[in-house]
């Protein structure tokens, strides 16, 4: 087995990752309501290391074979020259979306649990760098004008 191949493995990571997050979206309610009315902070709390989880399982999803679509959806996207850039557009804005908040949220909140989600959301836009690189991947490997070009000049 080769690097390669190792990583594309690793990538599989992903699913965990993002189940635990999931656990930790639905944990505040496993207290009850009347709980929750009471305390309201445990969604913050856990939310938080929602985005945390996230952020790395996307990260871990960069390490996905990108010579190969996930299923017909995404490959319809990727084929298409116009749908793949605005795509690749969306997940940028998202990105710097993400790290604007999460940095203004960070350096300008005196709030310990707005501090708290500003890092998660920050580790779930620095996540999605990884994640970025891996569809521009998809996209060039995976456009029709591109492969149609290159089949001419072969």
């Amino acid at each position: 087995m080769n690097f390669k191949t190792f990583f594309h493995y690793i990538s599989y990571l992903q699913y965990p990752l993002m189940l635990i997050g999931l656990y930790f979206a639905f944990k505040p309610y496993f207290y009850g309501i009347e709980e929750l009315k009471r305390n309201p902070d445990l969604i913050f709390q856990n939310l938080n290391s929602l985005l945390i989880f996230m952020g790395l399982g996307v990260s871990f999803s960069s390490l996905q074979d990108t010579t190969k679509t996930q299923n017909k959806f995404s490959e319809n996207i990727w084929k298409n020259p116009k749908k793949g850039k605005i795509m690749i557009s969306l997940i940028s804005l998202m990105i710097l979306s993400f790290l604007t908040f999460g940095l203004i949220g960070y350096y300008f909140t005196e709030i310990g649990i707005l501090k708290e989600l500003s890092i998660g959301i920050i580790v779930l836009g620095l996540g999605m760098f990884g994640f970025l690189k891996a569809t521009i991947e998809m996209f060039e490997n995976h456009r029709i004008d591109k492969n149609n070009n290159e089949r001419k000049q072969k």
